[in-house]
């Protein structure tokens, strides 16, 4: 009787200690899938306006040799492979050590804006654009944000890691053509026409929601006070800079159009000093009202220049990559 209660006992903590295991390997599988989703979401809005993220590698100085575009494409292809290899469980060391040191850095870069903002060195706007135009953070949520969204599944990844002896042959060959496939999309994403899912400018979006600094800011600035006309009634509304090429050779059209009616009002919104837009009215005598808007009202509304979109009770309608057609 002895001796069967002590191989009872030895089964119950055989089974006890493998239970334990197996709950520890779920938590590091679920917690390493987690930020692999984090990096894959991050990375989608990046790749959807990849000119936006070139712009914030030059901002952030990191831009080596001046191959900004070149840092770009394999910042974005390191962190598509590191989430879809954690996605699909891989925890070798050799896939943990470069996702913490990307952890490191995402922090380093969201820090470094946080101690910024903190020294009145820089305003609420300029934080990490770690998702693109998907989200719209002060660097203080960008910051603790990213510490608990990578740092805490980073470590807890690490918890129930196996002996893994088999060399994942198949996993990372897949890995490696979603990886290429996800690098062409990046690439001809500009000349596709995903202007709606990639910037925060689409039909159905309340003027007043396309702001410039956090709901918590008294100073936040939104489209509806820019531009208090945009509430009532019906107004094409263009961004562009006045320099553009294309924008300039259709201002005699917008001239003769805003003349012609008044059913439809013509706004032209652009980040440009106050100086150029000064130089603009003398030089090409707009007969449409062109208004100054901050560059972070702006920047998240558009992938490139011109773009167009029509308001009408103070609610987008409707877009159009490039200038308004020809009949408003």
């Amino acid at each position: 009787m002895q001796v069967l209660g002590c191989k009872i006992a030895m089964t119950i903590e055989t089974f006890d200690s493998s239970r334990g295991q197996l709950w520890a390997r779920v938590l590091g599988i679920g917690a390493a899938v987690f930020l692999g989703l984090v990096f894959l979401v991050a990375a989608w809005g990046k790749a959807l306006d990849p000119v936006l993220f070139v712009e914030q590698i030059r901002a952030e100085r990191l831009d080596f040799f001046g191959l900004a575009e070149a840092a770009a494409f394999m910042a974005l292809g390191l962190e598509i492979a590191l989430g879809l290899a954690l996605v699909t469980g891989l925890r070798r060391w050799w896939v943990l050590a470069p996702t913490a040191a990307l952890v490191a850095f995402f922090l380093f870069l969201t820090g470094r804006a946080y101690w910024r903002f903190e020294h009145g060195l820089i305003d609420e706007t300029e934080a990490c654009g770690c998702f693109g135009n998907l989200l719209n953070r002060t660097p203080k949520e960008a910051f603790w944000q990213d510490l608990w969204l990578l740092v805490v599944p980073l470590g807890l990844s690490l918890v129930g890691r196996g002996n893994e002896a088999a060399f994942p042959k198949r996993r990372l060959m897949l890995i490696g053509a979603l990886t290429a496939a996800a690098l062409v999309f990046a690439w001809k994403a500009p000349s596709l026409p995903l202007d709606d899912l990639a910037t925060r400018l689409k039909p159905g979006v309340a003027v007043s929601e396309l702001c410039a600094g956090s709901d918590e800011n008294p100073a936040q600035l939104c489209l509806d006070a820019l531009v208090s006309d945009l509430n009532d009634g019906k107004n094409w509304v263009v961004l562009s800079d006045l320099e553009e090429p294309t924008f300039l050779a259709a201002v005699p059209q917008l001239n003769e159009w805003s003349t012609s009616q008044s059913e439809v009002g013509l706004w032209i919104l652009t980040a440009a000093s106050a100086e150029a837009v000064s130089t603009f009215q003398w030089t090409q005598a707009p007969a449409f009202a062109v208004q100054e808007a901050p560059y972070a009202m702006l920047r998240p509304l558009y992938r490139r220049l011109p773009r167009s979109f029509l308001v009408e009770g103070g609610e987008v309608t409707k877009t159009v990559s490039s200038l308004p057609p020809t009949q408003f």
